[in-house]
Order: C-alpha cells, then sequence, then structure tokens
C-alpha cells in the first residue's frame, strides 16, 4: 500500500481525528508520567482524548492553516498542518501525526517535507515546528533532526496551585 500526500478534505475529517488520537495515546502518556496525575489532569481535563479531538477538529477547520494527508485507499493515515506568522515572517508547521499502523515508512518525513515547501514557496525564510523534549517525542524529534531543523532547548515548568 503507498501513500500518496494530497491536500486535506472535509470529508477526511473522521479518518485525520481518529488516527491523531491514535498516534499520539503514547505521548499523552509519557506527558502524564513526566509531570505527574496532578498536572497532567489539571492540562487535559478528565480524558485528554476529548481535549485533543476538539483541537484537531479546530485545526481542520482553521482557515489560516493549511493541511496535507497521507492517502492509503481513499483514507488518510496521517496529516500536516501548517501555517504563516500574519507578519509573514515564519511558518509554523503546527500538528502532524501519522497512524500506528503506517509509522516507520516515511510519511512523517514527506509530510514535514511537503509543509516546510509551502512554508519556502510562500516566501518565508524560517520555518519552525515544536515539539514536547519527554521520552514520548523522541521519535518527533528524531524526525525535525532528520528534516534538517535544528532544536532549540527550551524548558517549561508547571506547579499545581
Amino acid at each position: 500500500m503507498e501513500a500518496r500526500i494530497r491536500p486535506y478534505a472535509a470529508t477526511d475529517a473522521p479518518d485525520v481525528v481518529a488516527l491523531s488520537l491514535r498516534a499520539w495515546a503514547s505521548v499523552f502518556d509519557s506527558e502524564r508520567a513526566v509531570m505527574g496525575d496532578e498536572i497532567f489532569d489539571r492540562l487535559n481535563g478528565e480524558d485528554w482524548r476529548r481535549r485533543q479531538r476538539k483541537d484537531v477538529e479546530a485545526a481542520l477547520a482553521d482557515d489560516h492553516l493549511n493541511v496535507w494527508v497521507a492517502d492509503v485507499d481513499g483514507h488518510a493515515v496521517g496529516f500536516v498542518a501548517a501555517k504563516l506568522d500574519p507578519d509573514e515572517s515564519i511558518g509554523e508547521i503546527y500538528m502532524l501525526a501519522i497512524d500506528p499502523d503506517h509509522q516507520g515508512r516515511g510519511l512523517g518525513g514527506e509530510l514535514t517535507a511537503v509543509a516546510t515547501e509551502w512554508i519556502r514557496a510562500a516566501g518565508v525564510s524560517i520555518a519552525m515546528i515544536d515539539t514536547g523534549g519527554d521520552p514520548g517525542h523522541a521519535p518527533a524529534r528524531r524526525l525535525y533532526e532528520q528534516a534538517g531543523y535544528r532544536p532549540m532547548p527550551i524548558v517549561r515548568y508547571f506547579k499545581a496551585l
């Protein structure tokens, strides 16, 4: 099964939402382990899936984002969303997910390349993507570094009040 990268269509929404929740399950498990239950639950509510579903649906409906999917047999198995800063000085790869059943096949790299090229073609000279420093985000960090992105270490601290 070979995937093709194509623009997102509204009919892809159920596949994109479902694959993103499967893809990010291990990431949210890792975040919980690093942050602890109290802070994780305060940030994400009782069910991280509910919040993440809303975030993905909002991104898919955002006219300021360009979205592409990796399509296998008419079904989205991965997606990337990118946007330009309002002053167009920086482009951002905003969301990226690959269904776990299709990971390790280069789709993340292909989607990253498509979004990066879109940013470049818009005349923007800097592209950015961010991700977590926890163990669950290690595959994403490897992907972005392989795509030529350079990390800028940032530490974010949380405290339950």
